[in-house]
């Protein structure tokens, strides 16, 4: 299948480690110019970057946060004038979960997680809107979670912002489909990353024990869905979630 995303810009948020790293990754490998987002870690952006280099990719740093509409403007200015306007958009930043009881949750903690999951899709989607509608072409990938349907207990303040983000990925389908920009949204299950380094094995054996495929998923499971959306052979595919977790869920 040719997932060919050849003179295609991207941009790929919290892309200095983890799930973003590995999409940035598979993204140059399809072909496509990517654009690294990252807030804090600039080592690790930069070695994501010249993993991508050493392989005849093409790839640069964006440094800044995207839940700040002042630097989400600025960073889309700065991979226009390198890269060119964006093309695809990949919503991956995330930050550390508060897992908490009800009675011990405060407004904070929501609004925290609205911030990366609802505030930081609309400002970016702000500014990449324009140039999409003017070619007729555009690709708005969000990554989501298995949660908003297994709705695990103490964390709901992560599983309402991500039903939100589905939300969004549904409604700005309907909205932007006359303009030939698909919108869908990637839900992964618990797919082990560096985050995830302190979680006994034990865990991690129990999840795997209850999906159907009998395993973990792996980031890279998580990268070839995000392309494959991105190519000009999901183009007819647009307010979706696909799930990639070996089918422990059946959103």
């Amino acid at each position: 299948m040719n997932l060919d995303l050849k003179d295609k810009v991207a941009l790929v948020t919290g892309a200095s480690r983890g799930l973003g790293a590995v999409i940035a990754r598979a993204l140059a490998t399809a072909g496509a110019k990517v654009a690294l987002n990252y807030l804090r870690r600039h080592e690790d952006a930069q070695a994501v970057r010249q993993e991508i280099e050493a392989v005849g990719g093409t790839a640069r740093l964006f440094p800044g946060d995207i839940t700040d509409e002042g630097q989400v403007v600025q960073i889309n200015r700065q991979i226009v004038a390198e890269l060119g306007s964006i093309d695809i958009l990949v919503i991956n930043a995330t930050l550390p979960h508060v897992h908490k009881p009800i009675e011990a949750l405060s407004w904070q903690d929501m609004l925290e997680h609205m911030q990366f999951f609802v505030k930081s899709p609309l400002l970016l989607t702000q500014q990449v809107l324009p140039a999409m509608k003017a070619q007729g072409y555009g690709r708005i990938i969000h990554i989501g979670s298995e949660v908003f349907e297994t709705a695990p207990s103490h964390c709901c303040n992560y599983v309402a912002a991500k039903g939100a983000q589905l939300g969004l990925a549904r409604a700005w389908a309907q909205e932007l489909g006359p303009f030939q920009i698909t919108v869908n949204l990637v839900a992964p299950g618990w797919i082990p990353t560096e985050m995830h380094a302190d979680v006994p094995e034990s865990e991690k054996q129990a999840y795997a024990r209850q999906v159907p495929l009998q395993r973990m998923g792996s980031p890279e499971d998580v990268a070839q869905a995000v392309v494959f959306l991105a190519s000009h052979r999901a183009g007819f595919i647009t307010g979706q979630c696909l799930t990639v977790n070996g089918g422990n869920t059946f959103g």
